[in-house]
């Protein structure tokens, strides 16, 4: 099977553009044809390689979407291909609807569905097809959607969370940066120009000022890019080399505030994660491999890790969890009375229903003391500048006989 990049037109004429798999240019004109698809062009793709090799992406909202209509359809009591076909037809997302163009092929030549979303990796992942998989053998593929549409509502809010603490932190301190090269490259120069000729002992906020200005002025352009390169530095570093992401992920959790912050989102993902598939039908084992890659701390992924072969070996899982030493032991002690109680599904919901709500409050505590950091920084540079400027004149006026 080889990916065709294509052109067609559609009932209203107009132009669509996507990528499908097929056999050959007729099992791709024949696809397009079942999904009201007329071809005009297409052309076999090369596989991409290398670090930089990157793939559509297709949003966790075109995932709730899809659901959301295969969980009404399905209630209605709309065969499993009517459903599909009629979602593909009313996708928005190109890039989706080819996705499901090759599911209903797969499904239509005997495969099961979750056979036919494992084998969109870049759609869903190992969670979708486990849920769903534990539906087909249930016959309830309805109850797998509501239960998928809860879970990926809540990945959403998560993201949602996490872009918000990390990318206002990384706009100040580009803002930062580049007021202090502005300042010391262009401005300070122009104000302490004049203080270099005066005949007497420059005091040491002067004359460090003066050399943090000097500096800035010959490698400003140096000053702007080393963080570039450093950023850049560690992502290459992040995909090619595993020893080195774990470093950087063992160093993340030990950091003041965001360190905690990093753990307890982790923690809610697992939580949640695990709850969904748990519920599901799926048993523990498989539920720890899938909820464990949706950990993104290689730690604390290899923590879970652990948490398997202990829960191989016979332990509860609060206590396979407690023996890894990187869970808090809020999180065992509910574990715990969960299992006992015979409630470990409803527990795990509580335990990601508490770690979201820390987390909100974490990341507006995190935003709430970025704003005064960045006032402080600021102010103590003016400060500095104002001392190095003013203390010298003040200094001259002393030696001045009236």
């Amino acid at each position: 099977m080889e990916k065709f990049k294509y052109r067609a037109i559609n009932v209203s004429g107009s132009s669509v553009r996507g990528v499908l798999t097929a056999a050959s240019e007729n099992d791709l004109y024949k696809q397009l044809q079942d999904a009201g698809l007329d071809l005009i062009n297409c052309s076999q793709m090369k596989k991409k390689k290398g670090v930089f090799a990157f793939g559509g992406k297709i949003e966790i909202r075109d995932l709730i979407q899809f659901f959301l209509h295969l969980k009404q359809m399905q209630g209605a009591g709309i065969p499993l291909l009517d459903s599909l076909a009629d979602i593909r037809d009313s996708s928005d997302n190109d890039k989706f609807r080819d996705v499901i163009s090759e599911m209903y092929r797969e499904v239509s030549e005997g495969s099961s569905f979750s056979e036919a979303m494992e084998r969109q990796p870049k759609a869903f992942n190992n969670l979708h097809v486990s849920i769903m998989g534990a539906g087909e053998e249930n016959g309830d593929i309805k109850s797998s959607c509501a239960q998928l549409i809860v879970y990926l509502k809540w990945v959403d809010a998560m993201q949602t969370r996490v872009r918000k603490a990390t990318r206002y932190p990384m706009i100040l301190m580009v803002a930062v940066i580049l007021t202090v090269v502005v300042m010391m490259a262009f401005v300070v120069p122009q104000i302490v120009g004049f203080i270099r000729n005066m005949d007497m002992e420059l005091p040491a906020a002067t004359r460090s000022l003066i050399a943090v200005s000097d500096f800035f002025v010959q490698y400003w352009l140096y000053a702007l890019c080393l963080p570039a390169l450093l950023a850049a530095f560690v992502i290459v570093m992040n995909r090619v080399s595993e020893s080195f992401r774990y470093r950087v992920h063992a160093l993340m959790l030990k950091l003041p505030i965001m360190g905690e912050l990093i753990r307890k989102i982790n923690i809610a993902r697992f939580s949640q994660t695990f709850g969904a598939l748990f519920s599901g039908g799926i048993d523990i084992l498989k539920s720890l491999d899938a909820a464990s890659l949706t950990v993104g701390n290689m730690v604390l992924r290899d923590s879970l890790v652990q948490v398997k072969e202990y829960v191989k070996e016979g332990d509860p899982l609060s206590q396979a969890l407690n023996k890894t030493g990187e869970f808090p032991s809020m999180v065992v002690r509910m574990l715990k009375v969960g299992e006992e109680s015979g409630n470990l599904t409803v527990v795990l919901d509580q335990v990601a229903e508490f770690y979201t709500s820390d987390v909100d409050e974490e990341v507006e505590k995190v935003i709430s003391m970025i704003e005064p950091s960045l006032t402080a920084i600021l102010g103590g540079m003016i400060l500095w500048i104002a001392v190095g400027v003013f203390g010298p004149i003040y200094s001259s006026f002393e030696n001045i006989d009236f």
